[in-house]
């Protein structure tokens, strides 16, 4: 039977790929971590780390631990908050959203849960796309508002690690032009009609997509800012640094000194969903904060720029 201790300073080492950084973490010294994985090994007939001089490497027995100790690792962290739960004066809920997201989904998706759950306690976490799925893995947060561009969803539906993904919304990017622009007041703004421009990128994430959209339009994007932030990419428009294509969702309320006008098909978008943990399908708070979102989703009214 393998260890739960020595699993957890496993799945520590792995993560911080040396043991001195592990022991750091873990508060234990160096050779007291060596010495716990090297019994694992034993325990297992197989090694699960490489040691060099450079650090450790983990083998291939040690990544098909790495990924059990991942699930082991939530559950314990599941079956705790639910003992403390238990142990509350009411039921929780956790969850982890990216900003724009949070402003525009939730506060309607949250009224409509409230309503129903009054009795529940919530706790948001704002996080980056990929940091919200690491949290409802490791059971940090209930719930992760996330999205993704092109392609794959994050979450693939024989995931191995626990999560299963519900697609929400296509959020579409829009062009946003400062006021008196030479494209401002169109319905529509074809890509090709962007060559020239100099761009404010409103998230690092999406520039690959935006250089793909570009590159088929027969120009290469030039970036005037590269940002994190789309409220500070549409400020920097505002005031004549260039356009930006922002998600919908993402669009300023206050659109004074700017002009936003829907990109010509066919546009990018962001694809914006959620992540959940199949330990917890059938958790009833889950499973209501998924309907609302739903809901909000379905009504554009509220959640448009």
């Amino acid at each position: 039977m393998i260890d739960v201790q020595r699993l957890r300073i496993f799945r520590e080492v792995a993560r911080q790929g040396s043991f001195n950084r592990a022991a750091a973490v873990l508060r234990l010294t160096p050779s007291a971590v060596s010495q716990q994985i090297s019994a694992l090994e034993r325990s297992l007939g197989a090694g699960v780390v490489c040691r060099s001089t450079r650090g450790i490497e983990v083998t291939e027995a040690g990544r098909v631990l790495v990924e059990a100790a991942d699930v082991i690792a939530a559950e314990l962290e599941s079956a705790e908050r639910e003992i403390a739960r238990l142990a509350s004066v009411g039921p929780r809920l956790t969850i982890a959203t990216f900003a724009s997201g949070g402003q525009r989904l939730l506060p309607g998706a949250l009224t409509r849960f409230s309503a129903l759950h009054p009795e529940a306690s919530i706790t948001v976490l704002e996080s980056e796309p990929d940091e919200a799925l690491l949290q409802v893995r490791s059971g940090e947060a209930d719930v992760g508002l996330s999205y993704h561009f092109e392609g794959p969803p994050p979450v693939s539906p024989d995931d191995r690690s626990g999560l299963t993904w519900t697609p929400l919304l296509d959020d579409p990017m829009w062009v946003v032009l400062p006021a008196g622009h030479r494209l401002a007041g169109r319905d529509e703004i074809a890509m090709a009609d962007l060559a020239g421009e100099r761009f404010v990128q409103g998230c690092l994430t999406a520039t690959d997509m935006i250089g793909h959209h570009a590159a088929l339009a027969g120009f290469e994007v030039d970036v005037a800012c590269r940002s994190t932030d789309y409220v500070f990419a549409q400020a920097l428009v505002r005031v004549g640094v260039g356009v930006s294509l922002i998600p919908q969702t993402a669009l300023l309320a206050d659109a004074a000194g700017l002009e936003m006008v829907p990109l010509e098909a066919p546009r990018p978008s962001r694809r914006i969903g959620v992540a959940t943990a199949r330990r917890r399908s059938a958790d009833p708070l889950t499973q209501a904060l998924l309907a609302a979102l739903s809901q909000e989703v379905g009504d554009p009214s509220r959640i448009a720029g």
